[in-house]
């Protein structure tokens, strides 16, 4: 059985900075490439960033290019998304999940691309 937990969400202030974890059981992260979505509070799920297998391309949407960073740990079955310079309008629940791919592209953040299993999320709260 397939399995993500997302943790290392919390309430940070604007400005500060969050890593947020991605284990998985039930499936070898490093053979799919791996994206990280969010949804705010009355708003769509929308992409933040991919990784591609094997260190491939890297993908991030706009809002968060040159704040966000996302990594693999193969060794820990981990996938982390480090998250600075945070501002109030990301907060959101984080989600992560598996592309059914090696790699993250042409349309990284097509959830139709994604297998069907999703972790609960973990909450970012950004605010003073």
């Amino acid at each position: 059985q397939v399995q993500f937990v997302e943790s290392g969400g919390g309430l940070v202030q604007p400005g500060g900075s969050l890593r947020l974890s991605c284990a998985a059981s039930g499936i070898t992260l490093d053979y799919y490439a791996i994206g990280w979505f969010r949804q705010a509070p009355g708003k769509e799920r929308e992409g933040v960033a991919c990784i591609s297998s094997s260190d491939g391309p890297t993908y991030y949407a706009d809002a968060v290019k040159g704040r966000f960073t996302t990594s693999r740990d193969n060794a820990k079955n981990t996938v982390y998304l480090q998250m600075n310079s945070l501002k109030p309008e990301d907060t959101a629940v984080y989600y992560c999940a598996a592309v059914g791919s090696t790699w993250c592209g042409p349309y990284p953040f097509q959830v139709e691309r994604y297998l069907e299993d999703w972790g609960q999320g973990t909450l970012v709260t950004v605010s003073s």
